[in-house]
């Protein structure tokens, strides 16, 4: 029932623009709105527009226990350490992670889809890496897919349908990849099915053999929860504990390290 009740508030809020809950905490925001606006009217003899803002003062000041959150910082400070010749992301935030990483060097930003934004550092092309088209092969030696991986061959992002399609994307992946070359990988793992069509969430341990078949090594993994807790593992033993834990849960974040043989 809770997550039922979770898809629903989901599906509410970011496809339908109705946030129910919102709603019903906004109404304490307005008896203090009320309070401090007349308290600040009678000190002031200026122009005053009414915009309330009913949430801020009860919430901290800012976002940071969100699963998007630790995996755009994590993978950034990677690549910041790691510091490769060249670095090309694939699908991820660009609100985020891309913007991380443009703050302190060059990244080349693949998608299916048009982006014409202008920002300094970051250079767009859209490119299917389902179908490899046009795709250099060994052409860099850092990757990232952060939270992308997943919607390969469902239709949500305008791509074509393929059941197969995260496989010939992360197949494409390896491919770009030059020998020793580090992909990092995010993708939401736990019990495996598809949730038509906003995402997969994939067995944790499945990938990992998949990723093998396509030259990949694993070198490190990390498991973060909604609430931004995360635990990270680099040795084999470590990491096949994690993985395993991590199978039988409805649902986590897993970011992976691989390299290339």
């Amino acid at each position: 029932m809770k997550t039922l009740m979770i898809k629903i508030h989901w599906f509410l809020t970011s496809q339908m623009g109705i946030d129910l809950i919102r709603f019903i905490k906004s109404f304490p925001g307005f008896f203090k709105f009320f309070k401090d606006y007349f308290l600040f009217r009678k000190k002031y003899s200026g122009r005053i527009d009414i915009k309330p803002c009913l949430h801020d003062w009860n919430e901290e000041s800012g976002v940071s226990n969100g699963e998007y959150f630790w995996q755009d910082l994590l993978v950034a400070r990677m690549i910041f350490k790691n510091n490769p010749d060249t670095h090309i992301d694939i699908g991820s935030r660009i609100d985020g992670f891309v913007a991380h990483v443009a703050s302190f060097r060059e990244i080349e930003v693949l998608d299916i889809r048009e982006n014409t934004a202008k920002i300094p550092g970051v250079k767009f092309i859209k490119q299917d890496v389902v179908t490899g088209d046009n795709a250099a092969n060994e052409s860099c030696d850092s990757i990232s897919c952060l939270h992308a991986l997943e919607h390969f061959g469902l239709g949500r992002y305008g791509d074509p349908i393929d059941v197969n399609g995260y496989q010939k994307g992360l197949s494409n992946i390896s491919k770009m990849l030059k020998s020793n070359g580090t992909l990092y990988l995010s993708i939401p793992v736990g019990v495996e099915r598809v949730e038509f069509n906003a995402n997969r969430v994939f067995n944790p341990t499945k990938i990992v053999k998949y990723a093998h078949i396509n030259k990949l090594e694993l070198s490190g993994v990390t498991i973060i929860q909604n609430d931004g807790k995360h635990k990270v593992a680099t040795n084999i033993d470590e990491m096949n504990e994690l993985l395993s834990q991590a199978a039988n849960i409805q649902y986590s974040l897993c970011v992976y390290t691989f390299y290339k043989t």
